[in-house]
């Protein structure tokens, strides 16, 4: 399969996968457009706008949450600690969506505000997506027969043809991690730990920014319920940690090579396979230990000295 229909393919079954995001929010699951927030301390990443994109940016709440679709312009937007309490780690945010639209709260800066309260500076990349309808209902049509076609048989990507798919979006990538260590004095950070964090297709993208991101090199990553398919491990791959719930109905069945692939390169791995906790648990809170994954990563952060100054 073209790399680009496989891409397309991962997309569909993550987009589908919003539908399942939390059944806890069932009574909020319809979409509804909102006006595009003030986003005041958004940086744009001078990337460019996404070629050949036709429809603007909008925004809509789903599951309480607020969703950004037509991305054309990347920005990042920073979540600092109080000065006093900086560890001078920093993490770059990526929220998921299916390359189709980012789950800018549940995934995004409710997980940078978390981060910032512990001293780790947070930054949340709202990068460049493939297009969809302008309009709501074109839009709500085109996610039914996503859902419909691919609910039943979820994708099983190759991270590494889905790379070759991703350029606009690891290009904003690398823009992100060049962005945060030209300003590290300003914002209290060390250049030299800086990560990534990425949830669903923002999990891709975390990885392909680790394989494939070039000069980007996060000196940690966080992959929280993406693809876990295996990959050829470089060998200063930083240290990874991983979530996913067992009953994740796309990429708990795929198998785990991508840990696999990790321990066999000798590199630090940590996984955490919930039982419960479906695809796209985020920051809400649910009854299932999947809840539990911040705390986890957390403390994971201060097991590699992350949340204190470096001497």
């Amino acid at each position: 399969m073209r790399p680009l229909s496989l891409l397309r393919l991962t997309a569909l079954g993550m987009a589908a996968a919003l539908a399942l995001t939390a059944s806890a929010h069932a009574q909020d699951d319809k979409m509804r457009p909102v006006p595009i927030p003030a986003q005041p301390n958004a940086i744009e990443l001078g990337t460019g706008p996404l070629p050949g994109a036709t429809a603007p940016e909008s925004w809509h709440s789903q599951y309480g949450s607020l969703f950004a679709r037509n991305v054309t312009v990347a920005t990042l937007t920073p979540y600092l600690p109080d000065p006093a309490k900086a560890t001078g780690a920093a993490v770059i945010v990526a929220p998921g969506g299916g390359f189709r639209t980012l789950s800018m709260e549940n995934e995004g800066s409710n997980v940078a505000r978390a981060l910032a309260d512990k001293g780790v500076a947070a930054f949340v990349l709202k990068y460049r997506l493939n297009q969809t309808p302008a309009d709501m209902p074109g839009f709500e049509r085109s996610m039914t027969e996503m859902f419909s076609s691919t609910a039943a048989r979820p994708p099983r990507p190759d991270p590494q043809a889905m790379m070759a798919g991703l350029a606009p979006q690891i290009a904003d990538s690398r823009a992100a991690f060049a962005l945060v260590r030209k300003r590290a004095a300003e914002w209290h950070v060390d250049p030299d730990r800086v990560g990534m964090v990425g949830f669903s297709a923002g999990a891709m993208l975390t990885l392909a920014t680790t394989l494939a991101g070039e000069d980007a090199k996060p000196a940690f990553i966080g992959l929280i319920y993406g693809p876990l398919a295996s990959v050829n491990v470089p060998a200063d791959a930083p240290p990874m940690f991983v979530a996913l719930a067992a009953d994740d109905p796309f990429f708990a069945n795929g198998g785990f090579g991508l840990i696999e692939s990790w321990k066999t390169a000798k590199r630090p791995v940590e996984f955490h396979l919930y039982e419960q906790g479906g695809h796209g648990f985020g920051m809400y809170p649910k009854t299932t230990t999947s809840t539990g994954w911040f705390d986890a990563y957390v403390r994971w952060l201060g097991m590699h000295g992350l949340l204190k100054r470096k001497p």
